[in-house]
C-alpha cells in the first residue's frame, strides 16, 4: 500500500451510534365515553405515535414499556395521574423524549403548558407533535408552539363561553341541568319529576318547622319518625335548612342568583313557602324564645273530667293578653246541668299544668321512684346503677325550663297515664314503664335535649 493510500485510510471516521432515546407516549381524552370499547381512542392516539416512534428507530429512538393514558381528564389542568407519573419519570431521568398525537393532548392551557416546557428543558427532554411536527429544542420549534398553544387556548375558551351560555339559557327556561337530584324528585327523560313517597317527608319538613319554629325541634321529630335522606340516612338540621331554602319546592330554577320558573310540578305551596321565610327571617335565638313562650296544650289527650270524657284545650284574648282553658264536653256543647256536681266544666290551662307538672317534676326526686326506674331500666341495661340512675333522672329537673314545649309534652305523655279532674282536686295517674323509656332517653339523648333549647 502507498504512504497516501495509508494517509487516506486513516482520513476515514469511524461511525458512531446514534444515541439511545427513550420515548414516552402521552394521552388524553375529556370524557369516558367510549373507554370501555375494545380499541378506543386513547388505543388509536397511542398506536400512531407507537408507529411514529418505530419508525424513527434510526435515529436511535425507543419506546419505554409504561403507559401514560388519562381518559375522562380535561386538558384544562396539570392534576391528571398519568401526567403527573410522567413528570415523576422525567425528574428521575427515565425519559428523554415526550411524545403525542397533537399539543391539545399534553394541555389546553398556554401557562400550564409553559410549566411542562420549563420542566422538559430542566431535565433535558424533548417534546414532539407527530401531526404537528415541531422540536421545542429548537427557537422556531417554540415559536410554533407558543402559536398553537394560543389557538388551542382560544378554542378552549370559546367552547367554554359556548357551554355556559347554552347553560344560563337552559336554566332560565326552567329546564333540568343535572346536578344532586332533590329529595322529593326522581329525572326522567332529564325532566324532574315528582316522587310521592319522598314528597311526603319534604311536606312533612316544612309543616314541622311552621309548627316548632325550629331546626332543632324539626330534625329531632323527623328522626323519630324515621325520616331519611334520599341516600337513607336520617335527616339532620342541616338537611333541614337546606330543604326549607330550596326553591326547587316552589316549581322554580335559580342560576347564579336569579329565579326563573321550572319546567318542573311544585311539592310546596307559595303561602307555606311565604310563612316559613317569614320565621327563617328572625334570628334562631328570636325564634327559641317565642316558641317556649307559646304554651302548647301540654295535657292534651290526658286529662280528663269525672264523666270519663276528654277536656279539650281551648283559648281567649282579652285586651291583648292569651288566656287558656281546658273545657268539659257539656261546656262545649252548651249543655247546662249535665253530668256529676264533681263536674269540672273549665279549668284554667295554666294552674293544671302546673300543678301536674310540679307533681312529674316532685316524683322524679323519690328515692322509691328512682328504685322503681332502675328496676325497669335494667331490663335494657343490665350494667345501670342505681346512682346513675338517680344522676339521669335529676338532671332533668335543671333542664326542665330550657325544653322546648313539645318535648315537655313528650315527657309528660311517657309519665302521666292520666289526669282526672273534679271539684276536690286532680287525681293523676302514673305510667310506670315510661320511667325506663324516659331513662333511656336521658342516657342516650341529654346533648340532644341541651340543643333542644337553641
Amino acid at each position: 500500500m502507498s504512504r497516501r493510500q495509508g494517509r487516506t485510510a486513516e482520513a476515514v471516521p469511524a461511525h458512531s451510534p446514534p444515541r439511545r432515546l427513550r420515548c414516552a407516549v402521552y394521552t388524553r381524552k375529556s370524557t369516558d365515553e367510549g373507554l370501555d370499547r375494545e380499541f378506543n381512542t386513547l388505543d388509536a392516539q397511542r398506536e400512531a405515535c407507537e408507529a411514529y416512534v418505530a419508525s424513527q428507530r434510526a435515529e436511535g429512538w425507543t419506546r419505554v414499556a409504561d403507559h401514560y393514558d388519562d381518559g375522562g381528564f380535561s386538558g384544562g389542568t396539570l392534576e391528571r395521574p398519568a401526567l403527573q407519573r410522567l413528570l415523576r419519570d422525567i425528574e428521575q431521568d427515565r425519559v428523554d423524549v415526550v411524545v403525542v398525537y397533537k399539543i391539545d393532548r399534553l394541555s389546553r392551557s398556554l401557562m400550564d403548558f409553559s410549566r411542562l416546557v420549563e420542566v422538559f428543558d430542566a431535565h433535558g427532554v424533548t417534546f414532539v407533535s407527530i401531526t404537528q411536527s415541531f422540536n421545542t429544542t429548537t427557537s422556531m420549534g417554540r415559536l410554533t408552539l407558543n402559536i398553537l398553544l394560543s389557538f388551542a387556548q382560544f378554542e378552549r375558551e370559546v367552547i367554554g363561553e359556548r357551554i355556559r351560555d347554552k347553560f344560563a339559557a337552559s336554566r332560565a327556561r326552567g329546564m333540568w341541568m343535572g346536578g344532586k337530584v332533590p329529595l322529593g324528585y326522581d329525572v326522567r327523560e332529564r325532566k324532574l319529576v315528582i316522587n310521592e313517597a319522598e314528597a311526603v317527608t319534604v311536606r312533612r319538613v316544612f309543616e314541622l318547622f311552621l309548627d316548632t319554629a325550629s331546626g332543632t325541634e324539626t330534625a329531632r321529630q323527623l328522626q323519630a319518625e324515621g325520616r331519611t335522606t334520599k341516600s337513607g340516612r336520617l335527616l339532620n338540621k342541616g338537611d333541614v335548612y337546606k330543604l326549607l331554602n330550596n326553591r326547587t319546592y316552589i316549581g322554580e330554577a335559580t342560576h347564579k342568583g336569579k329565579v326563573f320558573p321550572g319546567e318542573h310540578a311544585a311539592i310546596i305551596e307559595r303561602r307555606t313557602w311565604d310563612q316559613v321565610h317569614v320565621l327563617l327571617r328572625e334570628s334562631p335565638r328570636s325564634r327559641g324564645n317565642a316558641t317556649r313562650n307559646q304554651m302548647p296544650a301540654l295535657l292534651k289527650g290526658l286529662l280528663f273530667g269525672v264523666d270519663g270524657l276528654a277536656m279539650s284545650p281551648t283559648h281567649t284574648r282579652h285586651r291583648g293578653r292569651l288566656y287558656r282553658y281546658y273545657v268539659s264536653q257539656a261546656a262545649l256543647k252548651a249543655i247546662e246541668g249535665e253530668g256529676s256536681p264533681d263536674l269540672v266544666r273549665r279549668i284554667s290551662a295554666a294552674g293544671i299544668e302546673g300543678a301536674v307538672v310540679t307533681q312529674v317534676r316532685a316524683l322524679l326526686r323519690q328515692p322509691e321512684i328512682v328504685v322503681g326506674a332502675w328496676t325497669a331500666a335494667r331490663a335494657g341495661d343490665p350494667g345501670l346503677t342505681e346512682a346513675e340512675t338517680r344522676e339521669a333522672l335529676h338532671q332533668l329537673e335543671p333542664l326542665w325550663e330550657e325544653l322546648f314545649p313539645a318535648e315537655q309534652a313528650r315527657i309528660l305523655r311517657l309519665l302521666v297515664e292520666r289526669v282526672t279532674v273534679s271539684s276536690t282536686g286532680a287525681d293523676i295517674q302514673f305510667r310506670v314503664e315510661g320511667l325506663a323509656s324516659l331513662m333511656r332517653d336521658l342516657g342516650a339523648a341529654n346533648v340532644q335535649m341541651l340543643e333542644a333549647a337553641e
